[in-house]
């Protein structure tokens, strides 16, 4: 049995992949999920497609959702967005409205919903203490309550990021896992690949 995983979302899924090679999985967490799911079910056949595009935000993705998701027809489409739609918090011209934000993500869902067979698994996008970091906190909150809303309405699994890496600044500094805040570091790529094999699993099991 084949399954075909796509990664889609923003830098933090993007993290240095090949533009000509959607298969190259570069160097943020697909590149650890990939091994650690073979090594997990054996039995099957995976192709994991990597289409993050680097400081993506909402709209973007909807803008090009039907080339890099719709006609890839995916087993199972994961989804990290969200931070860069709260970048130019202090740009009140560039500031992402909630409503549309909401639009944008819940078009995306309705669409993976009407026009595939794929399971969805949404992760929360999240934020590390840094310094210089831009203070988008109060802003990605609200984004954040929209992205939980509309993982109870079409999620099959929802990973909650923030916990993940709150949980694990208790016994390291938050820089630690990323170290700018935003892009994990390595060691924060394998974490959140670790939590990302977990949510997945059963998705998988469901695909029989």
């Amino acid at each position: 049995m084949k399954i075909k995983i796509l990664f889609q979302g923003d830098s933090v899924t993007d993290a240095g992949r090949n533009r000509e090679d959607s298969h190259y999985l570069g160097c943020g967490y697909p590149r650890y999920v990939a091994p650690a799911l073979r090594d997990r079910f054996p039995e099957y056949e995976f192709e994991f497609i990597n289409l993050g595009m680097s400081g993506n935000r909402t709209e973007h993705l909807l803008a090009r959702w039907k080339t890099d998701a719709i006609e890839i027809n995916p087993d199972i489409i994961s989804v990290l967005i969200g931070v860069n739609d709260c970048w130019f918090f202090d740009d009140k011209e560039a500031l992402m409205p909630e409503e549309y934000f909401e639009y944008c993500y819940r078009s995306i869902l309705e669409d993976i919903k009407n026009n595939t067979h794929a399971k969805i698994l949404m992760l929360e996008p999240f934020i590390l203490e840094a310094p210089g970091l831009p203070r988008i906190h109060e802003d990605l909150e609200r984004k954040k309550a929209i992205v939980y809303k509309l993982a109870e309405e079409y999620a099959d699994a929802f990973l909650k990021c923030q916990s993940v890496f709150d949980e694990a600044s208790g016994d390291r500094q938050p820089m630690y896992w990323a170290e700018d805040g935003i892009h994990p570091t390595p060691e924060g790529a394998m974490l959140l690949a670790k939590s990302y094999t977990e949510a997945v699993a059963p998705l998988i099991e469901q695909l029989h």
